[in-house]
Parts: C-alpha cells; structure tokens; sequence
C-alpha cells in the first residue's frame, strides 16, 4: 500500500480541543490568513465535552460565548457565608460547544487541513518538525508545531495533588436558583483527613445550574464515592432531589503540582495548556493562560515572530504555588482556613488576580502578610531544603509523575 502524500504546512497545531481552539479563532480575528495550517487529532471536537470557568474584566472576545457570569460570588465556610464584589472582574462560565463552533468557523476561513489521526512522533530537526501519524496516516511536515495534548511533567514534583471533581448539570422544575450570584467555594463540605473539599454552583439561569463537588488531595476517590459526595453536597444546600433532574454529568482531573512541565521540548515544538504550564498548581485553573497563550501566539504570527508565548505565570508565583502546596500538603494550614483568610483580609478582586498569576510584588506582599505566618515560613524552608537535596542529588526526582488520564476532560481541562 502506498504511503500518503507528505503534508507540508507552516503551523501545525497537535490536538484539537480547547488550546488549539482558541489559537484558530485568535488566528482568525488577528487576519492570518498567509500560513499553511494543519490540525492533528483524531477526534473532530464539538458540543458540550468540557466546561471552563475563570475570571476576567468583560468586554473581550468571550463575551458572545460565555453561558453565564456573576459579578457576585458567594465563599462559605462552617462558620459564616461572605459575598464578594468582584468588580471590576466578573466569574464567568463557559461551555465548550460555542468554543469549538467558533474554531471551526476560523478554521474555514483560514483554510486548515485536517489530519484525523493521532501523532505517533514529533521529530524536531531545528529547521522543521516532521509529524508521523499512527494508523497509515500522512507525514505532516511544519515549521512550526503547537503541542497541547496532555503530557506528564519533566519530572516528580515535591508536592504532587490532584484537583478532581464530579459535577451535575441540574434542571429544576421551577424557580429554584438564584442566577445572580455563584457559589465560588463552599467549604462546609466534609473535609477529606489530607487535603481539602468544597463544592459550588453555577446557576445559568432559575431553573438550570451546574452543582459540582471538588477535592484538591493527593488520590481519587471512587465512582460511588463522587456521587455519595455530591449527593450530600445537593442535600446541604436544601435542595430537593424529587425537583431535580440530572441533564449531564462532568468529570475531571487537574494536576496540582510543583512539577515543572516544559513548554518548549525542542527548538520548534511549543506545548501549550496543561503540558505547556497553563495549569496554575495552587488552584487547579487554565482556561485564563490558555487564553493569554492563544493571543500571544496569534499576535506573534501575525507580526512573523515565532508563536512562543511567555510563561504562563512568573516565576515567583510558581514558587509561592510550591510552598502553598507544601504547607497544606504537610497540614500546616487548612485549605478553609487558608482561602477564608484571603478573601476576609484582601480585596475580592486582588486575590483572584493572584490567583491568575497577574498582581504585583507589592500586592503579593500584601497577600502573604495575610496568611498564617509560621506554617508558611515553615513550608518555605521545606520548600527550600527540598530545592537543595535536589540540586545535590537530581536523580532523587528522576521518575516522573502520572497524571492519570482522566486529566483530558471536565471542567478546565485543556484538551
């Protein structure tokens, strides 16, 4: 049987779901209309796979897509319910079916080829990256790849945790939700002996929301174990299960880890997403990066620069994500406790740009002076003693953590 024809492309993008979704539409509103583009997956994405919530300031290109946002949320722990002013942010939630219609849209209007079959192999010679297909596919040659299917880090972590989370997209028969705020982290969940729970809501309207139990711990828990979870989350916030109906049911798994994940493997192979370091390790959340990583790769093209976007987020907060993980790792602080006391002791909107990776070092500052000084202290010269026997002994954390492959899907999972 004859091999197929090489496919020769300028920009390849290597999986075709969230990441590589928002590079095509951030392609086309940029005009690129000059390059050669190929998309590599097996699967041609559409509907509601996955949903992605996240913050940001209205008025962008998300806004025509987004299924609901709330200027007020609501964190609740045991003890007290606070409602916060996001402005000027808002919480927004996005499905995955107005992403992928957009996709396909610039993927017509920019001519992309489509390549239905996994990637066997990428192999970089400096110059062009030559794409091996499994199955008797074609050769796809680029001179540029953008890699976003999952892919574990370089090596094991220190802390190592997964977000993981079982969601209900519920529809009342009447009134029952109230649309005009979520419910972003509810704590008075039970909490798990190593790690932390909460559950939220996200009302799209008064009769349809998604209710979702997370748990930020080192292990999954079981099928029966998520819907026990959520079930008894449902019953703690008063809601009748006779009203209720369970339209759609989401899973995922996010890596929440020290690990250091390589953007950039080879000289023209650009990993974006998860593997790309998109994934903030203190919060589990990616969408926001992913975004930002789309538009740096966009602008860069269209000005003929290489599609290398920055790092997802500075390097100092990557190493306060590592002491964070630490000290709830170790129990120094309770996850409660930690998230109650910067949202009672920060304004809303500095501590959700913390957690975006965008504030300053002076409003960083001001964040740790909140938390509970000793166990932090404490974490950071862990943290730091760690760093040391890894530099004198680097085959200490050769093996490499697996994430399981459950990472693929739900809610902020990039691809």
């Amino acid at each position: 049987m004859r091999s197929p024809a090489a496919l020769d492309v300028d920009l390849a993008l290597v999986g075709g779901g969230g990441a590589a979704s928002l590079v095509l539409a951030a392609l086309d509103r940029h005009r690129v209309r000059d390059l050669r583009i190929a998309v590599i997956d097996p699967v041609h994405r559409r509907g509601q796979d996955r949903t992605w919530a996240f913050w940001d300031h209205p008025g962008n290109d998300l806004d025509p897509l987004l299924a609901a946002s709330w200027q007020r949320v609501e964190v609740a722990t045991p003890t007290r319910r606070r409602v916060l002013d996001l402005d000027p942010l808002r919480y927004a939630m996005l499905r995955s079916g107005p992403v992928y219609d957009r996709a396909a849209e610039a993927e017509r209007r920019l001519g992309v080829r489509r390549v239905g079959a996994p990637a066997d192999e990428l192999d970089d010679d400096g110059h062009r990256v030559t794409v091996r297909t499994a199955d008797g596919g074609p050769v796809v040659r680029a001179s540029w790849v953008l890699d976003s299917r999952p892919r574990p880090p370089r090596r094991a972590g220190r802390t190592n945790w997964l977000q993981h989370f079982r969601g209900w997209w519920l529809e009342a028969d009447g009134p029952l939700f109230d649309p005009s705020r979520a419910i972003l982290m509810d704590f008075r969940t039970p909490q798990p002996a190593r790690g932390v729970s909460f559950g939220y809501v996200l009302p799209v309207d008064d009769r349809f929301a998604l209710v979702e139990y997370t748990e930020f711990t080192p292990a999954l828990l079981t099928e029966a174990g998520y819907d026990a979870a959520l079930a008894g989350y449902r019953d703690l916030l008063g809601l009748d299960p006779t009203r209720l109906r369970v339209r759609e049911v989401e899973n995922g798994v996010i890596p929440m880890t020290d690990a250091p994940f390589d953007p950039r493997p080879s000289p023209r192979v650009v990993r974006l997403g998860t593997a790309g370091g998109a994934t903030r390790p203190s919060t589990g959340f990616t969408f926001s990066a992913m975004h930002r990583q789309a538009e740096q790769v966009a602008r860069a093209l269209a000005a003929g620069r290489p599609p290398v976007p920055a790092p997802a987020y500075p390097r100092r907060h990557r190493w306060m994500d590592a002491v964070a993980l630490r000290a709830l790792d170790s129990g120094g602080v309770g996850g409660p406790e930690f998230f109650d006391r910067l949202f009672d002791r920060n304004p809303a909107s500095r501590v959700l740009r913390f957690l975006d990776g965008t504030t300053s070092p002076a409003e960083e500052v001001a964040l740790m002076s909140t938390t509970r000084m000793l166990p932090m202290l404490a974490a950071t010269a862990g943290d730091a003693a760690g760093r040391v026997r890894d530099r004198v002994d680097p085959a200490r954390r050769a093996a490499t953590w697996t994430v399981p492959p459950a990472v693929v899907g739900g809610r902020d999972a990039d691809d």
